[in-house]
């Protein structure tokens, strides 16, 4: 008896330690929610990493890991060991994802984003974006999360849930915001929610960060004189959220009626039409000194400012009409 004890503890110690085969070759396991440590066997051993169910429950036993294993997608290889491999489990180091969110994506877009990635479902974040349950969770006072999904660069797993991915998005959002820029917006007269409205709109007219706040400034010099923003941007905000795919910006774009066209209405959209990045928000918070009512793109990135409608109209002849002509 004790022979067939020191044997078959020498069996067990050895299935324990040593590589379950000589495959190297990554795979890809998926432990679904809710899985019973039985299940979690199953799967493993169809991937070819258990081989001894016995040995392997019997292992788990004694690592107190059965009901310890997270859910979620794991890279293991046959060249680990059955106690590396609940090692892993157990610790939660299931694969993740690097998703890049670009300044100025709209929800929309995150949504796609995500879903490409097989990271959540596109149509339940879109319902989530306008759920004002939801949003009250998240210190939102707004119709949509637009303009809260801070952009960067995340690191998700699948076993995340919509909800659990946009507070990471939104939480982003908080730690950026700072109490000093919050009091500042209240300074020059904004509303949190119209500050991140003004910043993706000037984050939407020009990806280059030392114009923005020129940019900013134009809009707020505006809006100071009454004037309509006329921001293009906004005019095709609704139509993209649609679905539609705008190349360029037609006439007949800047005469739509729809809620957020600058060219329709007065002051600021009713919300934000993309989630502005750092520079965008900071920008809407300090608006360069000067006196500038105009702006039109020089096709280099950059763009030409004016101080009155004479000389932003010559500006519009030398850099747009006359380059739709060649």
């Amino acid at each position: 008896m004790l022979l067939v004890l020191f044997l078959t503890g020498a069996a067990f110690y050895r299935y324990a330690t040593t590589p379950v085969n000589d495959i190297t070759i990554t795979r890809t396991v998926d432990i679904p929610q809710g899985s019973g440590f039985f299940r979690i066997t199953e799967i493993l051993d169809n991937a070819g990493l258990v081989h001894n169910r016995p040995f392997f429950w019997l292992l788990a036993l004694g690592k107190k890991a059965a009901r310890h294993i997270r859910a979620g997608e794991y890279e293991l290889t046959g060249a680990m060991s059955p106690s590396a491999i609940l090692d892993k489990l157990v610790r939660g180091e299931i694969k993740v994802y690097p998703v890049t969110l670009p300044e100025d994506i709209t929800v929309n877009e995150v949504a796609r984003r995500l879903s490409a990635f097989k990271l959540g479902n596109e149509k339940e974040f879109m319902a989530l974006a306008t759920d004002q349950s939801f949003l009250a969770s998240l210190d939102i006072e707004a119709d949509s999360i637009e303009g809260y999904l801070y952009p960067d660069t995340y690191r998700f797993d699948r076993s995340m849930t919509n909800k659990q991915i946009i507070r990471v998005l939104v939480g982003q959002f908080w730690r950026v915001v700072t109490p000093e820029m919050r009091k500042r917006a209240q300074e020059i007269g904004l509303t949190l929610p119209q500050w991140v409205t003004l910043a993706s709109i000037i984050g939407k007219e020009s990806g280059n960060s030392a114009e923005k706040p020129l940019i900013s400034a134009v809009f707020h010099n505006r809006l100071e004189m009454g004037m309509k923003l006329q921001s293009d941007p906004t005019a095709i905000y609704n139509l993209q959220q649609e679905g539609g795919h705008v190349k360029t910006i037609l006439l007949r774009h800047l005469k739509s009626d729809t809620p957020h066209n600058t060219y329709r209405i007065s002051g600021l959209p009713p919300g934000p039409i993309a989630n502005p990045g750092i520079d965008s928000l900071r920008a809407a918070l300090y608006p360069a000194k000067v006196d500038y009512l105009y702006f039109v793109a020089k096709n280099d990135g950059s763009h030409q400012f004016s101080n009155n409608l004479a000389s932003h109209n010559q500006a519009v002849l030398k850099y747009q009409i006359n380059r739709q002509k060649n």
